[in-house]
């Protein structure tokens, strides 16, 4: 039997650095993963760091990405990790008219809240970034945004909380979970039991097979993301990009935008790129990473738990950057690959207390900004059973909104 004050169940980068700002506050922690940090969803990403600034009036999506922006570049340049941090800056570009004018109000009215962006003209854009298209409308510059290896991060953070102390412990698939009389809980791994006073859930979409352990129905469900990679090239692409046609789709149809009346389809999440097997949108993002891939991807698609690749899909990926940047076309690919993105029915954060059992917190559906946004999702859970108070923002996130017992 193994003690600890704290017990972080996932190895994904917001379950890290859930385990690393805890060690810094002192506490015992100990984190279980059941194959080796980063090897899910926090690994497999494009790396992409998305951020607008605070804005007038701070909101959880200013505090989850900004407060990560800080957290990575701490991690890179006081502790010393190479992440492949860059803080590179991201492009949307813009391919029709319509686009450029549904772009074109929501550049306006993220600019009067106070954040950091602004709409450039084709040429504009292509003085900045010289590959992309001569053929897009514009694109919007998001200055604030970064980049960063997934998997160098997620283990950095890792070590960063072994350094301080906390026990990664890697290889322990979690079999059973039972809350005992007094409140602790005994975690059983393979036949290896622990005993925390506190428990995170921090396994992105296992968290619901998590929860039934312990008669909860946690509505945490799974999305396929699909990444491909080219051969490496010279620099040539310097900023994140991604394009504007997805966010226009779902801002536009009420089956895919949050807080609207959804239809036959309601139990999938919004903002995906398929309902069922019917294609709604494409979706783009990627970057060039330090060894020269373009590591691009776009589709999410609730297919369970099934992590195959569609290489029709990638097709549909590959076919869409090459528009946005034309040198993509005479590209082949290196490799394939696809992972689970933990996606809320509601779209939003599922992060903080649940209220169901004593001492029992979760940090997940952060969606397909988990990388970008994991590390103050796991920082506000550490300062929350740090301090014992909840910070105010994650009234936002409040798992009692959709946590149940079953």
């Amino acid at each position: 039997m193994a003690d600890s004050e704290v017990l972080v169940i996932g190895g994904g980068i917001a379950g890290a650095s859930a385990a690393f700002h805890l060690a810094e506050h002192g506490r015992n922690v100990t984190l279980l993963e059941r194959g080796d940090i980063a090897s899910e969803a926090s690994g497999v990403n494009a790396g992409g760091i998305g951020a607008l600034g605070w804005g007038h009036l701070p909101d959880l999506q200013a505090y989850l990405t900004m407060g990560s922006l800080q957290i990575f570049k701490r991690l890179q340049l006081e502790l010393g990790y190479d992440i492949e941090f860059r803080a590179s800056g991201a492009l949307q570009a813009i391919q029709t008219q319509e686009q450029y004018d549904y772009t074109r109000d929501r550049v306006l009215a993220m600019r009067a809240r106070g954040y950091t962006v602004e709409l450039l003209t084709a040429n504009e854009a292509r003085g900045v970034e010289p590959e992309l298209s001569p053929d897009l409308w514009g694109a919007v510059h998001f200055p604030l945004r970064a980049q960063a290896d997934p998997v160098k991060a997620t283990r950095a953070f890792a070590d960063a909380a072994a350094q301080q102390g906390a026990q990664v412990l890697t290889g322990r698939n979690v079999t059973a979970i039972t809350c005992q009389a007094n409140g602790a809980y005994r975690v059983s791994c393979d036949g290896e039991e622990r005993l925390a006073e506190r428990l995170i859930l921090a396994a992105g979409v296992w968290c619901g097979p998590l929860g039934r352990m312990l008669g909860l129905d946690i509505p945490i469900v799974p999305v396929r993301g699909q990444m491909w990679a080219s051969d490496p090239l010279p620099p040539r692409v310097f900023h994140s990009l991604s394009a504007a046609e997805s966010p226009m789709d779902w801002a536009q149809d009420p089956e895919q935008h949050p807080g609207r009346p959804r239809g036959s389809e309601a139990r999938t999440p919004p903002e995906l790129t398929h309902l069922g097997s019917r294609r709604v949108t494409r979706h783009l993002y990627g970057r060039q990473n330090r060894d020269g891939e373009l590591v691009f991807g776009g589709d999410r698609q609730a297919v369970g738990y099934d992590k195959s690749v569609d290489m029709t899909g990638i097709e549909v990926n590959v076919g869409h950057v090459a528009e946005v940047l034309p040198l993509v076309g005479s590209l082949a690919l290196r490799r394939t690959w696809s992972g689970l993105m933990p996606f809320s029915m509601d779209g939003k954060p599922v992060v903080g207390r649940i209220p169901q059992f004593e001492n029992l917190y979760i940090v997940s559906g952060l969606a397909s900004s988990g990388f970008g946004r994991g590390p103050m999702a796991g920082k506000l859970i550490a300062d929350f059973i740090h301090t014992g108070q909840m910070p105010p923002v994650l009234s936002e996130s409040d798992p009692a909104r959709c946590v149940t017992a079953l």
